[in-house]
């Protein structure tokens, strides 16, 4: 591994750390992005080296075909009652243990995984540990039709909405949705923003994570803190 410290190696150190949480007989929620990409490959060699029976629940089909993959059980989340533990990443957590996730486009899923989980648990480096959320562009899904007249909503707010295009085109979510990025500044009152968001007509959802009290597991260098 090279120079122990660098983000991704936070990363990977968090991930590997946070399946020490799941327990044989577990019902997991499994999350999206780089840091629970490392809890997937470290939940994998579990599975396969100890034997652990788990049941997964995806945040995305990019996270269902890498689980499977690699030899983890994955389930419909209708088919399960609820979850036992949910683990996934965040782009920006605050003292209060509120996030804004999304920054891989599957925010929705996201949060119905989340609060189907009896445990919530957080992984990310220190990087991602701010005092007040909005330095990281605040991602809010949209449905596709009349997405501009949504943005235009959106602006009248005193924001900018930016519609996510990497290679130039529409990224478009695993419901079929858009996703405008919007370079908020300081939220100091995450609950306020989320509502008058979700009351914006064409917004499906945005990417404020405020109604959780999850168990934070930061890497800091070579250490990974547990925050609750």
């Amino acid at each position: 591994m090279s120079n122990m410290g660098s983000e991704d190696d936070e990363k990977r150190l968090v991930g590997s750390k946070a399946a020490d949480y799941v327990q044989s007989g577990m019902r997991i929620g499994i999350g999206t992005g780089s840091t629970a990409y490392w809890f997937i490959q470290a939940l994998a060699q579990r599975v396969s080296q100890e034997g652990i029976t788990i049941e997964g629940v995806a945040t995305s089909k990019a996270t269902v075909r890498l689980c499977r993959n690699l030899g983890i059980p994955m389930e419909s989340i209708d088919r399960l009652d609820h979850l036992d533990l949910d683990v996934d990443g965040a782009d920006e957590v605050n003292p209060q243990g509120q996030l804004i996730k999304g920054g891989g486009g599957a925010l929705v899923r996201e949060r119905l995984v989340a609060r189907a989980a009896d445990r919530f648990l957080v992984i990310v480096d220190h990087s991602k540990l701010v005092e007040d959320l909005g330095q990281f562009p605040l991602p809010i899904e949209v449905v596709p039709f009349a997405w501009k007249t949504t943005a235009s909503r959106i602006a009248d707010l005193g924001v900018e909405p930016e519609l996510r295009k990497p290679q130039g085109k529409a990224f478009v979510t695993d419901n079929g949705n858009y996703i405008l990025d919007v370079k908020w500044g300081p939220i100091t009152d995450p609950e306020a923003v989320y509502r008058t968001l979700k009351l914006t007509a064409g917004v499906v959802d945005a990417g404020i994570f405020y109604e959780f009290s999850p168990t934070v597991l930061v890497a800091n260098g070579r250490k990974v803190e547990e925050r609750r």
